[in-house]
């Protein structure tokens, strides 16, 4: 079987779009819809048609582009059944656990719940690939707007449970402001340091910082890392709780 085919490119402000496309059967996704006019440009720019649409969560920075994308190309539009009344112009709705077949591989749903209530994640173990949406970045996670610091740590250790290997897609760039967080709270991580100064490398360039893999976020991603004796010492927190430890992170970055 031949490897799918990935464009990540920018979207938006910070947005990430990611297409995916598989060369024998012409089959071709976008997740999310961030902007429907810069999705389909890069479509038209290699003579490709959307076959599918990948919806992680309602937030408008993610959908906005589903009507332009629906009737342009009319591809089926797969989303979280938990937020079905808050997304228009889905075609299928999915919970956790359910699995669909795109160009001949399994895609499983994963739900987490954290930065939204019905945030799902896809994962495509075929190809060793997450599509996280804004549950998980590259050494951050996201805002809880809707869910609570237990369901977002429960989200993540659910993603820290796939492959080392596993290459993860996130909805934004956000990597460099999360690598100074992550500093600030595991100072003497020597990964971390020297991931710092990959990070920043690559931006002063105005590279992507993703994709990223599962392995490289639980030796970095303080989210991910809530029991490290390191990280609980600089937080005063030795004899906290995991979820007590994520929940003075979250609270931490969200005013960083």
């Amino acid at each position: 079987m031949t490897s799918l085919m990935i464009e990540q490119f920018t979207c938006r402000q910070d947005n990430f779009g990611v297409i995916l496309r598989d060369p024998l059967t012409s089959e071709t996704a976008s997740i999310d819809a961030p902007d429907g006019s810069r999705i389909a440009a890069r479509l038209d720019q290699d003579g490709w048609k959307l076959t599918h649409l990948f919806i992680t969560h309602h937030h408008p920075d993610h959908v906005e582009g589903i009507p332009a994308l629906a009737q342009s190309y009319s591809p089926k539009v797969i989303g979280p059944e938990a937020e079905a009344s808050k997304i228009s112009g889905l075609t299928q709705t999915v919970s956790d656990g359910d699995t669909f077949e795109f160009a001949g591989r399994t895609v499983k749903v994963i739900s987490t719940p954290g930065h939204t209530s019905g945030h799902i994640c896809f994962y495509i173990p075929d190809e060793g690939l997450l599509f996280a949406g804004d549950t998980m970045f590259a050494l951050g996670c996201g805002r809880l707007f809707e869910g609570s610091p237990e369901d977002m740590y429960g989200s993540l250790s659910r993603l820290g449970e796939l492959p080392d290997e596993t290459r993860v897609y996130c909805g934004h760039e956000y990597t460099q402001s999360n690598a100074r967080f992550a500093m600030s709270v595991d100072p003497d991580n020597v990964t971390l340091a020297k991931r710092m100064e990959d990070i920043n490398d690559l931006r002063s360039k105005r590279l992507p910082t993703l994709p990223t893999t599962i392995g490289f976020e639980k030796r970095t991603n303080p989210f991910m890392r809530t029991g490290d004796p390191a990280i609980r010492k600089q937080l005063g927190m030795e004899k906290a709780s995991d979820v007590e430890v994520f929940t003075e992170l979250r609270r931490r970055k969200d005013s960083f």
